[in-house]
């Protein structure tokens, strides 16, 4: 790791630099600019040079309108990484519905395992320390520093400047070492205000006084003309969930309200702080010891604003020393910085010593004496008495309120009951809450205003607390009219000269916090417009279907889908009707989803579906294709219409991916294809699948219109009798002309039309039309002729398929007999009993049955003596090699013999060779067909041989 920093005041400087030191050659670098009193245009010449040269560079910088310890327009530090890899993402609140929403696309998009540092840094006046709790900590290591900029600053990185957002970068790699400090040095002073009435973060009145008029009390005008500088610098402190927290005063109203850089709530107590010198001298001497001990190649140094005014000298001291350190970078300043790290809590400056490796060297050479400006030893030693003055009367009014805020001042209720229970005494809460006076309920019993199935657990915890165990429990109490409320409850013994004489009760009601964790945990996994799961819910739904499709052997589809230039609809008519729109467009969604679909909303017009049922690739394209049709409707709103069209991306369990991320990414990678190709498309990742189901589609959708645009056509191929060389019989076999495609070849449109359900309708089509021109050949050449029909597993299955023989023997007028239907092994097997009935019933109508490819299928033998059928056409494979194959001749002889024995004729398909026939003729077969007798030919083609032969 190597720093590189440079002051100065033209990108020509800057270019320079770069070059005699390289830098382009890196590929890690994390650049930091800070910007002095420098127009736009300055500027944005910087940022793009920093581009042009070190494209590979994450940028961060700040503008500063005033000077910030130098005369240079710029302070630029370079630091270049060996093993640590630095990503940032710059990011804009309005494209998020909420800080949860925020937080988790910050976690999803820059946190790995491997993140030990992360900077978040905003120009907005929001919550750092609400976002910053919902960060996830990568490991144990992991320090979150987010830092807020004054007003009239502004943030930039290489993706430009941040306007209303914020700019998030991490640091991520095993050999990163981060050594942090982070102290919390305000020290809180005087006494301490009740807030009596606020909103958001307006503070109106402390202790029933207006808040302006304390200030300027306590402070003085000069602190009011200061801000928010001096906001900072003497900021409240209040405390929240055991932690302090510091909250600047941010300006004064008109009203008379102040306004604060976080949320309070009435009740809240605040006290004014100030940053306590000698804790700052100290703390730093503490941590420079530290450092000397510890290897260090480089320092960032963020501080506060609230050091910047009568701490300043120290701080320029404190920098000096850290120079002989390490290279430091120092001249960023914010209005608030909060850590989070082990727990979160705002900090005066925070300080980063980083290096990569494990190397164990000391930094020996630097000094770590501070030097106090002699003008300073007062302020310290006035320091040193305002705290302790503070702290004794704090503890002196603490004795003194200490038993009426038991009572009189707790907004919770208090009560207190002797040994049977009976009330001895209640506090004002009590009444207001409750709605009972005091004169009403002392000296009744306590278990009167409970639900009598609470007594037992309540009477238990009361003996309890008298046998000297505090007991805490919730309990819903009804109120005087009849509203039933839910209190937290903690009993304590009330001793007099050691005896216990009752308990005191406290309750705090936490109704309406029981609703707001319920709201929270709604919204933590729900979209609050849609009410659709929201990133959070929908991965563990991912992870849920994931492991049933491991466990089923199941395929998964993961769609995302984003809305074409939505951002035009609400730019156009403004967010909260682009919001309606958008809820239109998920009911729609919603309506045309399939069984076993589950859709999220991920963020902004992004949604993502997840299915589990019919998961092929033309089932899923249908079901986007459906969506995307449904969506496009017109959608009316206040009376205007409006169209919408989306894309669609599709990643496949587990032929693109077998966890959420690379599903969720190949999906989205999918999505951005079909943006970059003009949007309102349909894409897989996969583009083998893509085309091979565009190409299905577009098959079937041929398909579909063949018959009715008398597309197919029949081919038939002579069967003929060995020993007597005559046409016996044909075998029909389908064929399709396309005007586009040309000639399409069986096995490329049979199975798809099993699949859609068309071979029915073809079926019935071929068994028609083979049967009248077989019927019209009988007429003129020979009356025993017949024909055979190829009948697939779907035919034979169909409730209708005996209807159709008997109605294609009926129109045809052709005899039973002279009908031979040929089915494969393999279709008679798939529900063997229903096959059988099937092939009985034809049978018994005189149809004749043929088992097709004889010997290719898995329980040819061991069936066929229970099958009702009448020929066996012995499958071309062992005929081919017959003439050079003894295993062959001896399987063909094999089939024969066992037809001759059951009474079936034989059939060899594929006779290629006179040598081939020769041999079936030797092994008394009885018929035979292929190109060594005839090809193939059209009815009229085999009409013309046939009455040529015959003259």
């Amino acid at each position: 790791m190597n720093m590189y920093r440079l002051h100065c005041h033209n990108t020509e400087e800057l270019y320079d630099f770069i070059a005699q030191h390289h830098l382009a050659q890196y590929e890690h670098i994390f650049v930091q600019v800070a910007a002095n009193k420098v127009d736009q245009l300055e500027l944005r010449k910087m940022i793009g040079l920093l581009q042009r040269y070190l494209p590979q560079a994450q940028l961060f910088g700040v503008t500063y309108g005033e000077h910030f310890g130098f005369d240079d327009k710029f302070f630029i530090c370079f630091t270049v990484f060996e093993k640590v890899s630095v990503h940032s993402v710059l990011l804009s609140y309005e494209e998020f519905a909420n800080e949860l929403e925020l937080v988790t696309y910050i976690s999803d998009t820059l946190i790995t395992e491997e993140t030990n540092l992360l900077l978040l840094f905003t120009d907005q006046n929001s919550n750092l320390h609400s976002l910053i709790r919902h960060i996830p900590l990568a490991n144990e290591k992991t320090v979150v520093i987010a830092g807020r900029i004054n007003e009239g600053e502004r943030l930039f990185s290489h993706e430009g400047f941040v306007t209303g957002g914020m700019l998030a970068i991490s640091f991520n790699g095993s050999a990163f070492r981060v050594q942090s400090s982070h102290p919390f040095l305000w020290e809180p002073v005087g006494t301490a205000f009740r807030i009596t009435k606020c909103s958001g973060n307006k503070l109106y009145e402390l202790d029933g006084k207006k808040a302006i008029k304390l200030l300027q009390r306590y402070l003085g005008k000069e602190f009011i003309d200061r801000l928010p500088f001096s906001g900072a610098e003497f900021p409240f402190i209040i405390e929240k969930n055991g932690h302090k927290e510091c909250l600047s005063i941010v300006k004064v109203n008109e009203d008379g309200s102040i306004e604060l850089n976080g949320y309070v709530h009435q009740g809240e107590k605040v006290k004014f702080s100030y940053v306590h010198l000698t804790s700052l001298v100290w703390t730093i001497s503490d941590e420079l010891n530290k450092l000397t001990k510890k290897y260090t190649e480089a320092i960032f140094f963020y501080r506060s604003i609230a050091v910047q005014g009568y701490a300043y000298p120290v701080l320029e001291q404190i920098t000096t020393t850290l120079e002989q350190v390490a290279p430091t970078f120092t001249p960023f300043i914010f209005v608030e910085l909060v850590i989070k790290d082990r727990d979160i809590r705002s900090a005066t400056f925070s300080m980063l010593a980083l290096s990569e490796g494990n190397q164990n060297g000391e930094n020996s050479s630097a000094s770590v004496s501070l030097s106090i400006p002699e003008m300073f030893q007062g302020v310290m030693t006035l320091a040193n008495l305002m705290s302790t003055s503070s702290r004794e009367m704090e503890r002196l009014r603490v004795h003194v309120q200490i038993s009426q805020s038991l009572f009189e001042h707790n907004t919770d209720i208090v009560y207190s009951t002797d040994l049977h229970g009976n009330f001895t005494n209640v506090n004002p809460a009590f009444e207001k809450i409750l709605g009972y006076t005091k004169e009403e309920i002392l000296h009744t019993n306590a278990l009167k205003y409970m639900h009598p199935n609470d007594v037992p657990r309540v009477s238990r915890h009361f003996y309890r607390a008298l046998r000297g165990k505090i007991q805490y429990y919730n309990l819903e109490i009804p109120t005087k009219s009849g509203e039933t409320l839910l209190f937290q409850i903690k009993n304590v013994p009330i001793i007099v000269d050691g005896k216990k004489v009752g308990i005191y009760g406290i309750g705090r009601d936490i109704t309406e916090q029981k609703k707001a964790e319920e709201k929270i945990s709604y919204l933590a996994y729900y979209d609050p417009d849609t009410h659709l799961p929201n990133r959070t819910k929908f991965m563990e739904i991912i992870d849920e279907q994931l492991e049933k499709a491991k466990q089923k052997n199941r395929k998964l589809a993961v769609v995302f889908i984003d809305l074409d230039r939505f951002k035009l609809v609400n730019d156009s008519i403004g967010h909260y009707a682009g919001d309606e729109i958008l809820k239109q467009v998920v009911q729609r969604i919603q309506h045309v989803l399939p069984a076993g679909a589950y859709l999220g909303r991920f963020h902004g017009d992004k949604f993502c579906l997840l299915l589990t049922e019919r998961t092929d690739s033309e089932g899923v394209f249908k079901t986007a294709a459906h969506i995307s049709k449904e969506v496009m409707k017109p959608i009316v709103y206040e009376n205007k219409e409006f169209f919408i069209t989306i894309s669609i991306g599709i990643s496949f369990y587990p032929n693109d991916g077998v966890d959420k991320h690379s599903l969720l990414k190949n999906a989205d990678i999918a999505l951005n294809r079909a943006k970059q190709s003009g949007g309102n498309r349909i894409q897989f990742y996969s583009a083998k699948m893509n085309e091979e189901t565009l190409y299905r589609l577009e098959m079937e959708r041929y398909l579909r219109k063949a018959l009715e645009n008398q597309e197919f056509f029949l081919c038939y191929q002579p069967i003929i009798d060995i020993h007597k060389g005559v046409i016996v019989g044909n075998e029909a076999l389908i064929r399709w002309r396309h005007p586009k495609l040309g000639l399409v070849r069986p096995n490329e449109f049979i199975s798809l039309a099993e699949e859609t359900g068309l071979i029915h309708e073809i079926g019935r089509w071929v068994l028609v039309t083979a049967c009248k021109q077989t019927k019209k050949w009988q007429q003129l050449w020979n009356q025993q002729l017949f024909v055979s029909v190829n009948v697939s597993a779907r035919q034979i299955q169909h409730e209708g398929f005996i209807d159709d023989v008997k109605q294609a023997l009926e129109q045809s007028q052709l005899s039973p007999n002279c009908l031979h239907l040929e089915l494969t092994e393999n279709s008679m097997l798939r529900n063997l009993h229903y096959s059988i009935q099937v092939m009985k019933e034809l049978q018994q109508l005189g149809v004749g049955i043929a088992i097709d490819d004889f010997g290719s299928g898995y329980a040819s033998f061991s069936y066929l003596k229970n099958l009702p059928v009448n020929i066996l056409k012995i499958d071309r494979s062992f005929v081919e090699q017959m003439h050079t194959n003894s295993s062959d001749i001896a399987i063909v002889k094999a089939i024969i013999t066992m037809g001759h024995g059951l009474g079936l004729k034989t059939v060899a398909e594929g006779v290629e060779t006179v040598e081939q026939l020769e041999l079936l003729k030797m092994l008394h077969c009885h018929h035979a067909q292929g190109y060594a007798l005839y090809r193939p030919v059209t009815a009229e083609e085999l009409s013309t041989y046939v009455t040529v032969r015959s003259k």
